[in-house]
């Protein structure tokens, strides 16, 4: 695998910025290569559907079906909107003297200016969007600026250990790199071979069934957008027809069908549509019309939509209360203790993996400093504003803690780490009492010394 790389980076090198072709492509990657006393297969193109992983979810689909179903674009706006208030800075992580200490660099800038007129904010949203419908999202890094890949035109390529015999080890598949192919696979444009170390790859749900592959939150939730789009119809369709019932008309008097159309047709044209609602029906001797199916209120419409409604929200891990769907916004949900408890949980179990599992990814095209990692800082999140609160306690109580070993008599700088890591086996003791930190036996070099008692002579 080092043999490969180093010949697609000399290669890289060589033809600078300009974009490989299927050919070349083909040239550097066709046949095999020995490494460890093993040799490796490597994939001979991308549609050779054995090493290569193509994204099983259709973007343009999801994303017709996601704007055709209110509750679901609305989900997945909100999870945009609340993760685009982050921004970045790098932790010291465990390893460093100074664990937990933020801070930041001028290579935040890559992020904060991922490419011309955007913000961290632009990156945070359209990578949480792309994830959300497709699964997967891709950020390449070209120089000094970022750019956000179409995921349904990005394919994993791998290459896969084998031993002499050539039989193919599929547990130890390596990533080779990413193949991007503007208008997708079988398209006319040229694919172009990116590194590794060029993309950060974001795939906050794993693909039970595609190794390597994210998948999407509206895959379990498609058929509730395809009920909830089924109703919308409906109730269009019941006030298209003039907001009552169908109507069944029998017994009309016609000689041939030329004339029942003709009938039929000057019935539609008085009574159908929006326009004709409430008007008489005015029938011949022998007709009749009858009443079939039932109006919104007996089908419960509302019910219903409003179970497709609470489904999709809660796959979208947005709780219905947040949403401010119909099923959240009744009875004690509208209360606040229950509010508060929904977006703490909301919080929790969503936006801050989120934001760590972001961080992780595009940690991968930003140079991080020794003994730190990228993180992230909420502190302009109006949506987590109520948490601060909750951390400020939170360092009080640590505050209070480091100043009790302190008096203890344990070193500050020990204190702090066994705090701020959670490892009391860190702490390291001066060696003085836990009161005076002196040790034993010394007084105060101010205070005056004892006089001595005076000797008496004996007669």
């Amino acid at each position: 695998m080092a043999n490969l790389l180093a010949r697609l980076r000399a290669n890289r090198r060589q033809r600078q910025e300009r974009s490989l072709s299927l050919d070349d492509y083909l040239d550097l990657v066709t046949g095999w290569f020995g490494f460890g006393g093993l040799d490796y297969p490597i994939l001979r193109q991308t549609w050779t559907g054995t090493n290569v992983e193509d994204p099983s979810h259709d973007l343009p689909g999801y994303s017709a079906l996601m704007r055709a179903c209110p509750p679901a674009f609305a989900a997945q706006m909100v999870r945009g909107l609340v993760i685009s208030q982050a921004r970045f800075i790098f932790r010291n992580n465990r390893r460093s003297p100074t664990p937990g200490r933020r801070f930041g660099t001028t290579a935040l800038s890559l992020l904060e200016r991922p490419w011309p007129n955007a913000t961290t904010g632009d990156l945070l949203t359209r990578m949480e969007w792309h994830a959300g419908l497709a699964g997967n999202a891709y950020v390449l890094r070209q120089r000094d600026r970022l750019r956000v890949l179409r995921p349904d035109w990005v394919t994993i390529v791998w290459g896969s250990r084998t031993d002499p015999q050539n039989a193919v080890h599929e547990l130890d598949a390596e990533l080779v790199g990413y193949l991007y192919q503007k208008g997708g696979a079988g398209s006319s444009s040229r694919p172009q071979l990116l590194l590794p170390e060029q993309v950060a790859h974001w795939a906050p749900i794993p693909d039970p069934e595609s190794p390597g592959l994210g998948m999407s939150w509206f895959t379990p939730a498609v058929r509730e957008a395809l009920g909830d789009r089924v109703v919308t119809e409906h109730k269009l369709k019941f006030f298209e027809h003039g907001a009552t019932p169908n109507l069944v008309v029998k017994g009309i008097q016609a000689e041939n069908p030329e004339q029942f159309s003709e009938i039929v047709e000057m019935l539609s044209s008085q009574h159908d549509g929006v326009r004709n609602a409430y008007r008489t029906l005015y029938l011949s001797a022998g007709a009749d019309a009858t009443v079939v199916g039932s109006n919104l209120k007996d089908l419960d419409l509302k019910g219903v939509q409003g179970g497709f409604e609470t489904r999709i929200a809660y796959l979208s891990r947005v709780p219905a209360v947040v949403l401010s769907i119909a099923e959240g916004m009744q009875g004690s949900s509208l209360n606040a203790g229950n509010y508060a408890q929904a977006r703490r949980n909301f919080a929790d179990s969503w936006v801050y993996p989120t934001l760590q599992d972001i961080c992780a990814s595009l940690a991968t095209i930003v140079d991080v400093p020794s003994d730190a990692e990228l993180w992230f800082d909420t502190s302009d999140m109006p949506f987590l504003r109520e948490d601060e609160k909750d951390a400020a306690e939170i360092e009080q109580i640590r505050a209070s803690t480091i100043r009790q070993l302190i008096d203890g008599g344990f070193t500050p700088e020990s204190a702090i780490r066994a705090v701020v890591t959670e490892d009391m086996s860190v702490l390291q003791h001066t060696g003085m009492l836990s009161v005076q930190l002196q040790p034993p036996g010394t007084g105060d070099a101010n205070e005056p010394a004892a006089e001595e008692p005076a000797a008496t002579g004996g007669q």
